[in-house]
């Protein structure tokens, strides 16, 4: 069984972030680390699980992005993806979801995996539509945020949270599947993964390759127009005396400055 997993290259979510000069883009420059994003590593991990649970298979990590990305995929590779591909092309920086879909959409229809795995979304963005939209391109079925996954022969059972309950779907493959927190706890890379990284193979393709360099060079559908920092957090402020007359300062500073009462 063949699984591919999308990747997405973002700032480590302990970094501190920079507004680039232009106003509209974070500094990469100033950026010290960057990982898989977290929801990723779910898919990840559930991949390596569905392989080693059904004792033979290939998972195939892949990533739309630039030429650093290739340290990402290493990252996934050492976790313990068999070869990875990356299509590389700065400009899926500020491309929509529908421009990255088409392109996993391209590799997918190069490599015939049974199942495709996602994180819900990509940190930084949050768009969380990459997913539904190459699950559409492809005509396949898809399942949102799941948070348990049972394969059973090609039968799949996954279950996701909704408002108050734990809505349950039923389906076949191939699918495309976002994965969410909870699903399970993705696993550190052993220092022999690391090691085994380094020699495993990844594939580089320009974003010709799969079809979508025409689409990357026309005006984007989604246009970021500004990006700025939340305001710097107000420092914390220490009521003095005993319990009756803290609370009673509690209660007017509640009333009279926050306005919340």
């Amino acid at each position: 069984m063949k699984i591919l997993v999308a990747i997405k290259h973002v700032p480590d979510t302990e970094s501190k972030i920079k507004i680039a000069a232009d106003g509209k883009s974070i500094d990469a420059a100033a950026v010290s680390k960057w990982i898989v994003s977290p929801y990723d590593e779910f898919a990840l991990e559930e991949a390596l699980r569905i392989r080693e649970a059904r004792g033979e298979g290939e998972v195939v990590a892949v990533c739309a992005g630039p030429g650093v990305a290739q340290a990402t995929l290493r990252q996934a590779l050492a976790m313990g993806a068999d070869r990875a591909t990356l299509i590389e092309d700065e400009r899926f920086d500020r491309a929509g979801p529908l421009v990255r879909a088409r392109a996993l959409a391209a590799l997918v229809g190069r490599e015939q995996p049974a199942l495709v795995l996602a994180g819900k979304y990509g940190v930084g963005t949050d768009e969380g539509q990459t997913g539904a939209m190459l699950a559409e391109l492809l005509d396949w079925p898809h399942t949102f945020a799941v948070e348990k996954l049972e394969l059973s022969g090609d039968e799949i059972l996954a279950e996701h949270g909704i408002e108050g309950a734990i809505e349950v779907v039923r389906g076949r493959l191939p699918a495309v599947i976002t994965c969410d927190k909870g699903l399970n706890e993705p696993r550190y890379p052993s220092l022999k993964g690391i090691m085994q990284a380094k020699k495993k193979p990844l594939e580089v393709l320009a974003a010709a390759a799969v079809g979508v360099d025409a689409e990357l060079s026309a005006e984007p559908a989604l246009v970021w127009e500004a990006l700025e920092l939340p305001p710097a957090r107000q420092a914390g402020r220490r009521i003095e005396g005993d319990a009756e007359q803290a609370a009673r300062e509690l209660v007017r500073l509640l009333h009279e400055e926050a306005k919340v009462l």
